[in-house]
């Protein structure tokens, strides 16, 4: 037997089904994990659970919330002669101003890699000794230890050509500025099992603490997902507001200090932009000054252009849950995997992805 087939167990997962129907008064969830929008998408729990269990996707996918600005700014750098591009292949398609990707960039003559590690970029570096290799460093806390350590090794090795575009997110101050919309309402979160690997129970502590709000940081597997939503359930019901690590069997309550110890050697909080929420204090990563050399905005003095926002795009709206993918005007229509107009359809782990590839209907 696999290992995880017994968190797939079909008898299990309709026992807390039913406890779910049986006990729900009622809640409004959120998860901030785009693997959990495709979880709870692609195992058909969206259309399992009670009419008054309501789930809404947040910004939870890295690609999604990289906003117009920063995306134009990367396209302006691509741009340059003499600058290669490194990048992780979901950002090839993501829509810029005018239309324009990192593919029609290629197409005109950039030099854009696709690699699978930030230590690829860094291979990228010393063979082309000649050119300034920019590696586009996008995701939430989950990757920053490793481009984190990819700078550090850069520094080592005496890589002056290599370079960052630091455009990282942090996930409890995303959530602290959604909370502060008084138009959201949000009765619990699902918190994100991979981010949560690394920096542990105590940043979300301030949900119950604070907020007054329950959440589970958990696994995607559909009874992992199904065990968290009942905790939120029997938490609503009883005025709770704990949070929980329901995802022991990966994630530990301390997280991973050795990797937040390296992510914050090299990397400082900062304001970061966020597509549909604006600037959100203190929930970037910015570079620190000891690698200043490596920071592709100090080294190649690069800033970020005003730009308008994507004609018709509503990712912006979806990201925050106040719309579902199939409301917006463009979903199926102009804006489908093959013709992406947001970024929402062209990562797999956008929610506008997730609701075309499995036909969800509301």
């Amino acid at each position: 037997m696999n290992f995880l087939d017994k968190f797939r167990d079909p008898e299990l997962c309709r026992r807390l089904l039913e406890l779910i129907h049986k006990e729900s008064k009622g809640v409004r969830f959120m998860e901030v994990c785009g693997t959990h929008t495709v979880s709870i998408f692609q195992s058909g729990i969206h259309t399992l659970l009670p009419d008054n269990v309501v789930h809404l996707t947040g910004p939870g996918c890295p690609v999604c919330v990289t906003h117009d600005r920063e995306v134009a700014a990367y396209l302006e750098l691509a741009a340059r002669p003499g600058v290669t591009i490194a990048t992780f292949g979901d950002l090839i398609k993501v829509p810029g101003p005018k239309g324009r990707n990192l593919k029609t960039a290629q197409a005109d003559g950039a030099d854009v890699r696709v690699v699978y590690s930030p230590f690829d970029s860094l291979e990228l570096a010393r063979k082309l000794p000649d050119r300034q290799v920019v590696f586009l460093g996008i995701g939430f806390e989950t990757t920053a230890p490793a481009v984190a350590a990819t700078l550090k090794a850069a520094r080592e090795q005496k890589l002056a050509n290599f370079k960052v575009l630091p455009f990282h997110k942090l996930v409890p101050p995303a959530l602290r500025g959604l909370l502060s919309d008084p138009e959201m309402r949000i009765e619990g979160f699902i918190l994100p099992g991979h981010v949560s690997a690394v920096i542990g129970l105590d940043p979300y502590k301030f949900l119950g603490d604070d907020c007054g709000l329950p959440a589970a940081i958990t696994g995607f597997e559909p009874l992992d997902l199904l065990q968290a939503l009942l905790f939120l359930v029997r938490q609503k019901n009883t005025g709770g507001h704990e949070v929980v690590n329901q995802y022991r069997r990966v994630v530990a309550d301390a997280g991973n200090p050795k990797a937040m110890q390296v992510m914050y050697e090299v990397f400082e909080p900062a304001d970061a932009l966020w597509r549909g929420i604006g600037t959100i204090p203190g929930s970037g990563l910015a570079i620190r000054e000891e690698y200043a050399e490596h920071d592709a905005f100090r080294a190649l003095d690069l800033t970020l252009p005003e730009v308008p926002p994507l004609p018709g795009c509503r990712c912006g709206e979806v990201l925050k849950g106040k719309m579902r993918p199939d409301q917006c005007p463009l979903f199926k229509k102009a804006c489908t995997p093959a013709t992406p107009v947001g970024p929402c359809m062209v990562s797999t782990e956008g929610s506008c992805a997730a609701y075309f590839k499995y036909q969800l209907d509301a």
